[in-house]
């Protein structure tokens, strides 16, 4: 190792020794900036990666040294190098994801998970949080892959093109080579059908699209009516027309799109095996017991194959913050959503917008046990706040006061209930008191649903207003950084192995 540092004269990453016949690659980092290196035999080839080579003295032989830029090009090259930097299908084993909106988390993610027997998603971002930090599903996974290298996880992992709503979606996250894809038909539910007159479900159903559900409404009412569903736990449930009528009403629409957005990725994969999660969870209103099991027999019906379905439990799921509702009414509601998981399934209930939901990790592991996703996103961003607010605190006020100013209008599509007149100033809290902010319910929302505005923000001059100064700090306080997602996910996961 002190030789590779040497050589390089920068700091090398101890576990991101590989090793390849007689090459060895290791990530290094010099003047702030990270790089591969390659050193190999004089005899061997290592143009294969992009990147400039100099002849070296090498464990007392003619050596070369490649080092090369982080580029899509030498990932890609990186990859059929080393096939466990490829992600793979994680089945129905636990799992949890780890969206990552800066692209530095990954290593903080690995080194949580290590060690727990989890199935890790590294490479995880939805469109949504794409198109508001400019990222593309290749920087992504990109980003992903490094930070697997650099500390060395060997073992299986994840990428999840997380919630698509457009095929094109689908094709990009193929191209970049996710292999998990999240199809959120939530557009597509009908909420007003929660509470609707029984005339008005009639008219909604008489208009849902029967020929891409290859159905008719007759032929549903036999399949459903006078008929008793027992599930695993020897709970029975019965539909009567009205609980029929509203459950195909508020999401009929929602399952033909996603039986075309199914046969679109089974058709653009070509045979490459990928896996489904389908995600109803950002709606309004909870998925009912017979509205779940609606959803899955009509899956079932129509050829669907799926690993995980993300329904909208009762309570609030908020940003950033623990569940809000009653915790034994939760339990119940869930065992019943787990029976029928177990009779329709086997599949995984996943858990969205499942960040710092603490209270219900232990809920989910007596009740589902393994059968468990786990979908993260936000909190790593806060995390990152959280280590910017202990080496930087002036550049922490600011990213406070400008959160404060654009939270009006970043909520709009977020589920979270956060009071900005309960946001201290920035100018108010001390400087060993800014870290505590992101342990305050409102002062937490308010940066978790900010971020693309921080990140996306320009001075008058067209320079970022925040992000390279971010990162920066991120960069050159990078264990700090890692140990804070340690930390913090370390919490997360634990809820998981509570026997």
């Amino acid at each position: 190792m002190e030789d590779l540092r040497k050589l390089v004269n920068g700091y090398v990453y101890p576990r991101s020794l590989h090793l390849e016949g007689s090459r060895t690659f290791f990530l290094f980092r010099i003047e702030g900036k990270k790089r591969l290196g390659i050193v190999a035999p004089s005899s061997v080839a290592v143009d294969d990666f992009p990147g400039e080579t100099r002849k070296i003295w090498w464990n007392g032989k003619d050596g070369v040294l490649r080092v090369c830029e982080l580029t899509a090009q030498t990932a890609k090259a990186l990859r059929n190098a080393f096939p466990h930097l490829r992600p793979q299908l994680l089945g129905l084993h636990i799992s949890a994801g780890f969206g990552d909106r800066l692209g530095l988390a990954t290593p903080g993610h690995v080194r949580a998970v290590c060690g727990t027997g989890i199935a890790p998603i590294f490479a995880q971002q939805s469109v949504r949080e794409m198109s508001r930090t400019a990222r593309t599903p290749q920087q992504v996974m990109d980003d992903a892959m490094w930070g697997v290298f650099q500390e060395g996880w060997q073992e299986t992992w994840g990428a999840d093109a997380d919630h698509l709503k457009r095929p094109e979606d689908i094709d990009a996250g193929l191209d970049a080579g996710f292999t998990f894809f999240t199809i959120d038909p939530g557009d597509h539910v009908d909420n007003e059908a929660h509470t609707a007159r029984v005339e008005k479900l009639r008219e909604k159903v008489a208009a849902l699209p029967w020929n891409v559900l290859e159905d008719d409404e007759a032929s549903m009412r036999r399949r459903y009516l006078g008929r008793r569903f027992e599930l695993a736990d020897g709970t029975a449930l019965e539909f009567d027309e009205v609980s029929l009528l509203r459950a195909a009403a508020k999401y009929g629409k929602a399952i033909a799109h996603t039986v075309t957005m199914y046969r679109h990725l089974k058709d653009a994969a070509g045979g490459r095996p990928f896996e489904l999660e389908v995600s109803v969870d950002e709606t309004e209103t909870p998925t009912t017991h017979l509205e779940h099991l609606f959803i899955v027999n009509e899956f079932r019906r129509l050829d669907v194959e799926w690993v995980s379905l993300a329904p909208r439990y009762i309570g609030r799921f908020e940003k950033g913050v623990d569940y809000i509702g009653d915790l034994d009414a939760f339990e119940k509601d869930l065992a019943v959503h787990v029976a029928i998981m177990r009779t329709f399934g086997p599949y995984k209930m996943s858990i969205h917008s499942g960040s710092d939901k603490f209270s219900i990790y232990p809920i989910f592991t007596r009740v589902a046990g393994e059968l468990v996703h786990l979908k993260t996103a936000g909190t790593s961003y806060l995390e990152a706040l959280r280590a910017v607010a202990q080496t930087d605190p002036a550049l922490f006020r600011e990213i406070l006061g400008f959160a404060r100013e654009r939270y009006p209008e970043d909520r709009a599509t977020y589920h979270v209930s956060a009071e900005l007149e309960k946001v201290p100033m920035p100018e108010e809290v001390p400087d060993d008191a800014l870290p505590g902010l992101l342990d305050q319910f409102d002062a937490r929302q308010v940066l978790h649903v900010t971020y693309g505005s921080v990140l996306m923000a320009k001075n008058g001059d067209g320079r970022w207003r925040f992000k390279d100064r971010l990162f920066r700090v991120l960069e050159e306080h990078e264990e700090e950084h890692y140990e804070a997602l340690e930390r913090h996910f370390r919490r997360h996961l634990a809820g998981f192995l509570q026997k």
